[in-house]
């Protein structure tokens, strides 16, 4: 097992043949960037020669981008056994690296090809020799390999023994249709390794059987020089091995060193979404949003205490942050650690009323942000403990150009009401029914002025919704706030705060202070 390990990324071309993904010249280029000197990977293979115009100029860009940088060694091209053809496309651009496209098993070179191993030998022979006399280096891929090694050992080492006669650079060993399992990749990686031990070769893993990361480990265990990743796993079928877990696992649990920035990774998996338009689940390794996140309270309890709950794979080290969902699992330690984010003080009776809120909330949203904290905390703080009015239960119904109704529930004091009508809107249709129950006592709503609702900062469609409602009752202007994943309940919320403000004013004993609320 070497002490260092090259990674060749090949998103830009394996990747690119992904169901649905095509880059944009523009975006290849913004890739290939990032790709060598962000994220400093060894080497990047960018396209298959001679495909579409589109191709030709963004791999002439990257080509003239490298050579100004000094690294165009690290730019490689697929390329084919047409002796000239994919040459000349490669020297057009300005490239330097051919990786030339072989069969690696018997069956492709009998069946696909319909030649013998030597009549494919010299047309690989030609494609070479025109190659170095144009000053290029050539890598070699031996297609559908492993399937090759085990159908036919002895045409994979004819194959091997003329192609180092050929003066080729590294070998490429590719499980082509991701067949190999972790014990089938030792055997034979090591194999090739110990047979032709002055021969570099490259280790290329798919994903089909969920073990490409594994294969990569026993490939480097095994001698290989290389391992071909991409960017979230792009690539046919179930996708090629993911750079970052490659780069993590083989640092963390061989002990490999590899010269990839792990601070830049995240960076280039999100560069990598937005272009693709593939998502990346949010449970996966390294770069799945979810997966610095603790769940769990007793896992908040235990990281404050003594960093139970964590391992190697800090989020520091990715330039990320750890976080702890609130939700209907969540503890007092998950409550308090996302305070101390935001740097928030509370009582010991606010935190309970707050943890309270969260979990009666995530009944109805499963995710609560810590953007959406401060929001629920203002609530909280700005209720109070009086509760004149309470709403039991209420349900809106909305429809395209019809009113909508509202049927509600509420406690006024000691006595149930129910009621219902209709409006212009779910709000106005609320309005209207709690009118209907309030107004035989003679109270009579304040005057709306101002609705405003807002999301927090960085939020989703899934976001809590706060709405600020302005009142003039007989020229006393205050403002309520209601806070709810709903954004027709946010408002019923801030109307119902009001409400209570007004009646707590109205009943004997109560406040006399002008009706009003911190914002």
């Amino acid at each position: 097992m070497r002490e260092h390990v090259l990674l060749m990324d090949t998103t830009l071309r394996d990747g690119e043949q992904t169901q649905g993904v095509s880059f944009a010249p523009d975006e290849k280029v913004s890739i290939a960037r990032a790709l060598l000197h962000n994220l400093k990977v060894d080497r990047i293979e960018v396209a298959s020669a001679g495909v579409s115009h589109g191709e030709k100029e963004a791999v002439t860009r990257i080509h003239d981008w490298a050579a100004t940088n000094e690294c165009l060694d690290r730019v490689e091209v697929l390329g084919f056994t047409d002796q000239r053809r994919s040459v000349d496309w490669l020297m057009s651009t300005g490239g330097r690296v051919l990786n030339l496209l072989t069969k690696g098993s018997e069956k492709h070179c009998t069946e696909q090809l319909r030649k013998t191993l030597d009549q494919h030998l010299d047309d690989i022979q030609r494609t070479v020799a025109y190659a170095h006399d144009q000053n290029l280096l050539v890598n070699v891929y031996l297609e559908d390999w492993s399937n090759g090694y085990r159908d036919s050992r002895d045409y994979v080492y004819r194959m091997v023994e003329g192609l180092v006669a050929m003066n080729i650079g590294y070998l490429m060993l590719p499980d082509t249709l991701g067949v190999m399992s972790p014990q089938e990749v030792t055997i034979a990686v090591g194999d090739m390794c110990n047979r032709f031990p002055e021969q570099d070769f490259d280790f290329h893993p798919h994903n089909d059987y969920g073990l490409a990361t594994a294969n990569a480990m026993a490939a480097v265990q095994s001698g290989a020089a290389s391992i071909h990743v991409t960017l979230n796993c792009l690539g046919e079928r179930a996708g090629n091995v993911s750079l970052a877990e490659v780069a993590v696992v083989l640092k963390d649990k061989l002990g490999v060193s590899v010269a990839i920035d792990e601070t830049k990774i995240h960076d280039l998996s999100q560069m990598v979404e937005n272009f693709s338009g593939k998502r990346v689940a949010a449970n996966s390794p390294i770069i799945g949003s979810d997966v610095f996140t603790q769940t769990s309270g007793i896992h908040a309890d235990g990281d404050r205490k003594g960093r139970l709950y964590q391992t190697e794979l800090s989020p520091n080290r990715f330039d990320r942050q750890h976080s702890y969902a609130l939700g209907k699992m969540s503890g007092k330690a998950s409550l308090t650690k996302n305070l101390e984010d935001l740097g928030i003080e509370l009582s010991e009776d606010n935190q309970r009323k707050v943890l309270q809120k969260i979990v009666e909330i995530a009944d109805t949203k499963a995710t609560i942000t810590i953007e959406d904290l401060p929001f629920i905390i203002a609530d909280i703080l700005e209720s109070g403990d009086y509760r004149h009015v309470e709403l039991l239960n209420c349900s809106i119904t909305s429809g395209y150009e019809i009113e909508s109704t509202a049927s509600i529930r509420v406690r006024v004091g000691d006595q149930i009401h129910k009621s219902s009508d209709s409006g212009n809107g779910g709000f106005d249709a609320f309005i209207k029914a709690i009118r209907k129950v309030l107004e035989p006592d003679s109270f009579v709503l304040p005057e709306l002025t101002d609705f405003e609702i807002r999301i927090p900062k960085g939020g989703h469609t899934s976001a809590l919704t706060e709405c600020f409602i302005s009142w003039d009752d007989n020229g006393r202007e205050f403002k309520t706030r209601g806070v709810h994943a709903n954004q027709v309940f946010a408002g019923i919320n801030a109307a119902l705060r009001m409400l209570n403000m007004k009646m707590r004013q109205d009943v004997p004993g109560g406040e006399s202070q002008p009706l009003d609320t911190p914002e």
